[in-house]
Order: structure tokens, then sequence, then C-alpha cells
């Protein structure tokens, strides 16, 4: 079975001719225990925009053997060839949208993974503070590693795309995001150049038809959320065994929130 992702298609020439402009890929790339599931809301909450929900999750299972909650329905649900899937999202742009929001988690981009692909998207990268989702991620992956933060994965892409752009993408701390919505995506749609729509700051609650098989295992506060929750401390007692890694985090996130966009 395929998920709703890669089954519906919309062709290119199409759109340029209905719209008179080229359809906009935009990848978000992210870290787990962070907003990008209320990101994704909005983005899909725009008339314009059709969204993906971690496109590379079941090639990252399978190619990992890691077990994740629902594993074999998720590798069951998607398209485990990277190859395959990175076509699907450099082509046709899925339901006649004229923007392709990609919800993409970092560590999925696995270094098997080609990474040409990059440069047909727009790339934008979402940032948590350190302690607050490494604390968050050992609770559900008590062993959980630097890479499975995702962070030296979007610090890599984003000196990809940095070195063959010449231009700094789009950061955003979910701090920021959760203070201000509209400053922030308001911020983030100027920089990926398209407008910024008022749609993008609340939503239906619910699940969607685009969210993956795993949502009843990760979605139940998105699920109940109309908007953007109100930014709230954490708590961030990370243990002592686990410092290197917050180290490392601590090292990766400098880096992206040196570049990160303000209201």
């Amino acid at each position: 079975m395929v998920s709703l992702c890669f089954t519906i298609s919309q062709s290119t020439d199409r759109i340029r001719q209905m719209t008179g402009s080229a359809p906009k890929y935009i990848a978000m790339w992210s870290g787990p225990r962070n907003i990008s599931t209320a990101m994704m809301r909005a983005w899909e909450n725009r008339p314009d925009t059709f969204v993906c929900d971690e496109p590379l999750y079941a090639h990252y299972l399978r190619e990992t053997g890691i077990d994740h909650p629902g594993r074999e329905e998720v590798v069951a649900s998607q398209d485990n060839d990277w190859q395959r899937v990175v076509g699907w999202l450099t082509g046709d742009v899925p339901g006649g949208k004229t923007i392709f929001y990609q919800k993409h988690m970092a560590h999925h981009l696995l270094p098997d993974i080609g990474r040409d692909w990059i440069r047909k998207v727009t790339n934008a990268f979402l940032i948590r503070e350190p302690a607050a989702m490494l604390t968050s991620l050992l609770r559900v992956t008590p062993g959980a590693s630097i890479d499975d933060t995702g962070l030296p994965q979007q610090w890599e892409v984003f000196e990809r795309v940095r070195e063959e752009t010449g231009e700094v993408p789009a950061v955003i701390d979910a701090r920021d995001v959760l203070e201000n919505p509209r400053g922030i995506l308001t911020s983030l749609c100027a920089s990926v150049n398209v407008p910024f729509r008022d749609e993008m700051l609340s939503w239906e609650p619910g699940r969607r038809k685009t969210d993956g098989v795993w949502a009843k295992y990760w979605y139940d506060k998105v699920e109940q959320s109309t908007g953007f929750s109100a930014y709230a401390p954490k708590s961030a007692d990370v243990p002592a065994e686990k410092q290197p890694v917050l180290d490392q985090c601590i090292h990766y996130y400098q880096k992206l929130y040196g570049h990160r966009l303000r209201a």
C-alpha cells in the first residue's frame, strides 16, 4: 500500500499555465520533539499548498532496522525506495496546488540518500532549544545519540545550501514561533518567496488524510490544537550521562541559531 502522498499528481506545466509561475517546493528540515507537525498544519491550511508528512520515514526504518511504534505499518504505507521518493518530491506538484510543503525529519536523511536533489527545492530549518528538545526525546528514545536529534544533518544541509547558492537559507526557532506566530511566519514566507496568509495561524482540530499512519502514536496534542500554543518553558533536566550528547546538540544549535529569522 502507498500513502496518499504518493498517489496524487498534477502536471507542473498545467500549474504554470494556471498561475503564470513555477510551483514552489519547500523542504522544512526539523528534528524530533519540535513543533514540526503544527508547522505542517499551518501550511496545509493554506488553500494553495499541499503538504507531505515525513516522506523518507519508511526508508529510514527499513535501512536502520530501528523499532518505532507502528514500524511495520509505516514501512507498508510509504515507498521504501529513496530515489523514487525524491523523484516524487521534485516532480509534479500534487493536488493541483502551487506550493508543495514537505515536512522532513532531518535524521531520516541517511548517508545512503543522495543529496543532489536538495538544490531543486527551497530549504528551511526548524530548530528547538537543545536541553528541552533532548529531555523530551530521551523520554521516548532513552538511547538517543546526536544523530537521532537531526542537528548534524540540519547543519550539513544548511551548509550545502549556503555553499551552492551563496545565500543563507531560512532558519526558525520553535520558541520564536510560539511567542510570535504571525511575525515569524511572515518572515519565513518572505524568506522562501511566498506571500504570508492569515490561514496559517489557525486550523480545525482533528487528523488529516495527509498525516502519516504514525499519527495515532504521536499526534494527540496536535490533533486537539487549533493553532500554535503559547510558549511555556519545559523541564530540561538532562541526565548526566547524556551531557556529551547535549554538548554536541548545543554546538550545532548555536551555529543554526545565529542565522534564525526575526519578526
